[in-house]
């Protein structure tokens, strides 16, 4: 590696169904570009053959914005840092592909990012040089998304100990199914966001698993809110429509709550009291707020990602790409994807 020499990196993230690709100069952001894909709200969910083939049309556009707005060449590019998984299988192949053949073409490294690395390392993204948000390390950090649950103890980039995940759903796919059964559509994280913040977060109980440890669950939740909802609306038809909001804000604040108590649990256990949120779920203002709740009741200092990092982003893959990159990881030209992967 010459000295001197700036370093550009262009991540490419395809794991679901977000086609996003974004350079960064010596690990400072110049752009971020995601094309989202509409096609699945009629379906209620995301339809992977679908995603595959949105993830074809759209990602060489999206690599060619990110590098025009960046105001490089690609031959300016040092290395390029993909998403090798988890996610969709089918769009995870078209990320992996052209990034393959992207970095092969141009004679460059290639280097692969996981997913959930790639959320908590959402944290160091910078946007100016003199850019100091940052956790130090070691941090917890509670990596909320559609697809995992996690509370992960960062002593590294490189070293990331899961202390306790979901045994079963996730938070954000509670969401989604909740917000399914009521009829408001998909994604439900945004809708019930909105909805629970004009609605009485006392206004119904539901049930709060036991589950020991630092592990979660949220299909007990599930359950208990579809039958609570089954019985209501035989009693009243038109019950979900009367109280959308005061649903919507009892089963955020439930899944904030069980996210919370084993937080703290984590923050008591480990002695670590910078404590970041990532992934998905970290962009519902109900956890946000929970979190600004307990920095000032429990002396916690605490990290919240801008909105454009909550969600599947390139910027993410691509300085974990970066620092990859300082330690000379690359991989194979012939490295497979992997659609289930934890924390390497």
């Amino acid at each position: 590696m010459e000295k001197n020499k700036d370093i550009y990196i262009l991540g490419i993230e395809s794991s679901c169904d977000d086609t996003s690709a974004a350079v960064l100069r010596d690990g400072v952001l110049l752009s971020n570009v995601t094309a989202s894909q509409d096609v699945h709200k009629a379906y209620g969910g995301v339809v992977p053959e679908l995603a595959s083939r949105a993830h074809q049309q759209n990602v060489v556009p999206v690599v060619d914005q990110a590098l025009k707005r960046a105001g490089i060449t690609k031959d300016r590019l040092s290395a390029v840092a993909f998403t090798r998984g988890p996610g969709l299988m089918g769009s995870l192949l078209v990320g992996v592909s052209f990034a393959k053949g992207f970095a092969r073409s141009l004679g460059i490294p290639l280097i692969d990012v996981n997913h959930l690395q790639g959320h908590v390392m959402a944290h160091f993204i910078k946007e100016s040089d003199d850019d100091t948000s940052a956790p130090p390390l070691p941090f917890i950090c509670l990596l909320v998304s559609g697809g995992n649950s996690q509370i992960v103890r960062v002593n590294a980039y490189n070293d990331m100990e899961v202390l306790g995940q979901t045994i079963d759903d996730a938070a954000g796919e509670a969401i989604d199914k909740c917000s399914k059964v009521m009829g408001l559509g998909y994604p439900g994280g945004p809708i019930i966001d909105r909805l629970a913040r004009q609605g009485n977060p006392q206004a119904y109980k539901f049930a709060e698993p036991q589950i020991p440890g630092l592990d979660y669950s949220f299909s007990g939740l599930k359950t208990s809110f579809l039958y609570s909802l089954r019985d209501w609306v035989a009693a009243e038809p038109d019950f979900i429509e009367r109280h959308k909001e005061d649903l919507a804000a009892s089963l955020e604040h439930t899944i904030v709550d069980i996210l919370m108590k084993k937080l703290r649990k984590a923050v008591k256990q480990t002695g670590i009291k910078h404590v970041a949120v990532a992934g998905g779920v970290s962009a519902n203002n109900g956890l946000r707020a929970a979190f600004r709740d307990h920095a000032e009741r429990y002396g916690w200092t605490i990290y919240i990602p801008k909105f454009s990092y909550t969600t599947d982003n390139a910027a993410m893959i691509a300085i974990t790409g970066y620092y990859k990159y300082l330690d000379g990881v690359h991989c194979s030209i012939d490295a497979p994807a992997f659609s289930k992967v934890t924390f390497q």
